[in-house]
């Protein structure tokens, strides 16, 4: 996976042919749950193809059920723990997007609002203008708001070996991410396409700033964290290190999936703000998605909204809602949840539709893995 791309976790997997020599697989546990060979299978074939390590936890009515393979830290060989907490970017994402559907449930807002409503004069810029358009737009990314992230000079500064050692403890406000944006002019006029834009995320965080007074984090610890309890997962603001237990997080800091392997565990996460900071482990998150998909969180009429899907241009087996994706399996299965990457660290959640069966997993890895594969094994396979 390229390194500029870290951040957009699309659920759609993304696949590069590199086999490198990894280290020893995990073996499988012998009261190993029935049904979930196949995805054992698939997690240990990441490490075959260069993936540094993979944890991984179902949820399903037989129960929880772990597999871990590779290793979590290369210099010392230690073994990846179905405990680690880890980088979850784009995952971020859904969660913000329920805190906006509650806001909206409360009549604080509406999703129809526009956004000059919360942010006067922060879209504004090359074409772009918060006036056209809308909190929705935003979160479903037909707004056409240009992705930070794709700026070539962002991208050499935060993601290319020599900007990221200088610059990987860099605090950075989400104006400034959004301003990067603006120097930019939109990808299309608002509600007019569909495009993955990591400022949209970021300039939902700042709505929820607007609405509430209080940060997005905040919100997302008050309104979902605390009554899941989701020991596991934070939002660390600028804190540079990953909370234990915890692996270590490997990236190329390259174009190319070649080339030396980099230790980026320690880095500062107000690069992603609302679009990627947040940390979290496998089981946070499938209790997170179950408790989503069964209506815990959100009343019938926004999770209805949050469910209603836009194309996404070259994947037909996939299609994007309010911060949640719905991915149509090779077997007729559908689940919804999201993927999320940042330097060194690649993650999935999902869950059916009834939010009876779940899975969530992690890579150490940023440059290689088929999340898609370990998905389909889980639900599809035998």
């Amino acid at each position: 996976m390229h390194a500029r791309k870290a951040l957009l976790g699309a659920t759609a997997a993304v696949t590069l042919s590199v086999t490198l020599a990894g280290p020893a697989l995990a073996a499988a546990p012998a009261t190993e749950a029935a049904g979930h060979s196949a995805t054992r299978q698939a997690v240990e074939a990441q490490v075959e193809v260069g993936v540094t390590g993979v944890t991984a936890t179902a949820k399903d009515a037989h129960g929880t059920w772990s597999v871990t393979a590779g290793v979590g830290n290369l210099r010392t060989g230690a073994p990846r723990s179905a405990e680690d907490r880890y980088r979850v970017g784009s995952i971020t994402k859904t969660f913000v997007a329920t805190v906006l559907l509650q806001l909206e449930a409360e009549g604080r807002l509406s999703l129809d609002d526009k956004v000059e409503k919360w942010l006067p004069g922060v879209v504004r810029g090359h074409g772009h203008d918060g006036r056209d358009i809308t909190v929705r737009q935003l979160l479903n990314h037909t707004s056409g708001v240009y992705d930070y992230t794709s700026d070539e000079d962002f991208a050499r500064t935060y993601f290319a070996k020599d900007g990221f050692f200088r610059h990987r403890y860099d605090t950075l406000t989400p104006r400034q991410l959004v301003a990067v944006a603006m120097r930019h002019k939109p990808d299309f006029a608002p509600g007019t396409s569909w495009n993955y834009s990591n400022t949209n995320y970021v300039l939902a965080g700042m709505v929820i700033r607007s609405v509430t007074g209080h940060s997005y984090a905040e919100e997302i610890t008050r309104r979902i964290i605390a009554p899941l309890r989701l020991t596991a997962t934070s939002l660390p603001g600028t804190q540079a290190a990953l909370p234990r237990p915890s692996s270590r997080a490997y990236g190329k800091l390259a174009d190319t999936a070649t080339g030396p392997t980099y230790d980026v565990t320690r880095l500062n996460p107000s690069m992603a703000s609302s679009a990627g900071e947040m940390i979290s482990d496998s089981d946070d998150l499938t209790r997170f998605y179950r408790a989503l998909l069964r209506g815990r969180l959100l009343p019938s009429e926004q999770l209805k909204e949050m469910k209603t899907t836009v194309t996404v241009e070259g994947a037909p087996n996939l299609r994007y809602g309010l911060g949640l994706a719905d991915i149509a399996l090779s077997c007729g299965v559908h689940v919804w949840g999201h993927g999320g990457g940042i330097h060194g660290s690649t993650s999935s959640a999902t869950t059916t539709a009834d939010g009876r069966h779940a899975l969530a997993f992690n890579f150490n890895a940023d440059w290689t893995g088929d999340d898609g594969a370990v998905i389909e094994a889980e639900y599809c396979g035998k």
